[in-house]
């Protein structure tokens, strides 16, 4: 414990270091700052009440990346989604379009120009989510609107492109200018800042006797055990070794190390667990709507559908599967990592190069992709378990049994209120993680000791440890 905090302590010792962090963290004290104006011409009261009436659509998806702006309408309402959507599109336009491939394998150049195309494409979403967004609250019977007309569509546009746009270059100038990844810290604040929320909850049921003190230690030990997980998971590779043969350039001898080739447990990240969750967020919008309400077969097939329900479970775990393999073919190519090594002399011992080593990481890839979707399908399943369980007593046939054997935990809940979702609960602990990476990076490469020092490592020229 002592080492971390000398680690804090020479955090602020290194000027540039100090100044990187300072100026993230007023960057997103501006970005939370901006989070209380309000969109002129809505009441966000009433707005508000039916976003958490809504939690399970499209709209609470679209609230949680927003840190809870969206629900209140403000003018960061959209948040940094439509910067995500547009830099998912790009990468899948990658594998379709060679022009987008080649601008990949550019290096720098390449990339500055797929992020100015990213740009583009951001506010273009984002005035297209915008207008609709003031459509649908004009044609809605709610009343949120207080003066309708094309003047509070083109005001509601303007605010929210800008305000989405503005959010963009808060990111961009965190990832220049300060301290880990701009994009991630901003969605890191938006889900964190409901901490304090959740602890008066917690404090509240304990005071009022709704939790016993047994009760609350299972959750907290339950709790470190899944953050655990995470870390753990999240920091597993499996290393392929790569033995490099000997060879003559000029009068050198080049060559002849041993080194290996990581693949991630989760390669994917959180974005598989996005994906599925987007998908089937939008059967549960259309719910909302008064046509598939009125309609007996739509209402049984979106009510199967409903997040407590087994279908749902089932396509939400099938959905994270096909979309962590989905993600890593594209990011991974097992061809082509086969032939850049066979072009460097390089080769997996026992294996023959070029086919055959492709055939060996791709089977290789496949299975830690299994277990990297089952990790994220287990981690997303907790807190509706928490919270209210999987209706598997509405299976057909066996239901009743069910209802009579199965623990009632797993079908109706704890009622515990999991304050992190398995998709923010990843985002938070991967970016704080990355986080505390690259300030460790910082202070090694300045020949401070880090967090976690190991062997070899150079201490502080200031720590006393």
């Amino acid at each position: 414990m002592n080492k971390f905090f000398e680690a804090i302590a020479n955090i602020f010792r290194v000027p540039d270091l100090r100044k990187r962090l300072l100026f993230t963290l007023a960057l997103l004290a501006v970005y939370r700052i901006g989070g209380h104006i309000p969109t002129p011409g809505v009441d966000a009261a009433r707005f508000e009440d039916f976003i958490q009436q809504n939690q399970g659509t499209v709209f609470g998806f679209i609230d949680l990346f927003s840190g809870g702006m969206f629900r209140r309408l403000t003018i960061f309402a959209l948040g940094i989604m439509p910067y995500i959507t547009a830099s998912i599109i790009l990468q899948l336009l990658t594998v379709v379009i060679p022009t987008l491939e080649k601008l990949q394998k550019e290096g720098e150049l390449g990339r500055r120009k797929i992020t100015q195309w990213t740009r583009y494409l951001t506010i273009l979403l984002a005035g297209f989510q915008s207008a609709t967004i003031a459509i649908s609250l004009q044609q809605s019977e709610g009343g949120f609107v207080l003066n309708p007309g094309i003047g509070f569509i083109l005001m509601t546009m303007l605010t929210l492109t800008t305000g989405t746009a503005f959010i963009m270059w808060l990111g961009e100038q965190i990832s220049d200018r300060g301290i880990g990844n701009g994009m991630s810290l901003i969605i890191f604040a938006g889900i964190v800042v409901g901490i304090p929320s959740a602890v008066g909850n917690f404090v509240t049921n304990l005071s009022t006797g709704q939790w016993g003190a047994l009760h609350v230690i299972i959750i907290l030990i339950f709790m470190v055990l899944v953050v655990a997980f995470i870390v753990l998971v999240e920091r597993g590779e499996r290393r392929i070794p790569v033995q490099y043969a000997k060879r003559v350039v000029g009068r050198r001898m080049m060559g002849g190390q041993a080194t290996h080739l990581p693949l991630k447990v989760n390669a994917g990240g959180v974005i598989p667990v996005i994906f599925a969750s987007s998908v089937l967020a939008f059967p549960q919008t259309l719910a909302v709507m008064p046509a598939a309400r009125n309609n007996p077969w739509l209402k049984g097939m979106l009510d199967a559908l409903a997040p407590r329900e087994p279908l749902y479970a089932v396509l939400f775990v099938a959905g994270i599967i096909f979309f962590c393999f989905f993600y890593v073919s594209i990011i991974f190519n097992p061809n082509e990592a086969a032939d850049n090594m066979r072009k460097y002399g390089g080769f997996i011992p026992g294996i023959r190069p070029g086919k055959n080593t492709a055939e060996y990481m791709n089977r290789i890839l496949t299975r830690i992709t299994v277990v990297g979707g089952l990790y994220l399908s287990v981690l997303s399943l907790i807190p509706q378990i928490m919270i209210s369980g999987i209706a598997l007593y509405h299976l057909p046939l066996v239901g009743g049994w069910i209802e009579q054997y199965f623990p009632n935990w797993l079908l109706y809940g704890l009622n515990v209120n999991f304050y992190f979702g398995g998709t923010s609960l990843l985002i938070v602990v991967g970016v704080a993680m990355d986080f505390v990476n690259q300030i460790e990076a910082q202070l090694i490469m300045r020949h401070y000791e880090g967090f976690t020092p190991r062997a070899g490592r150079i201490r502080g020229r200031r720590s006393v440890f």
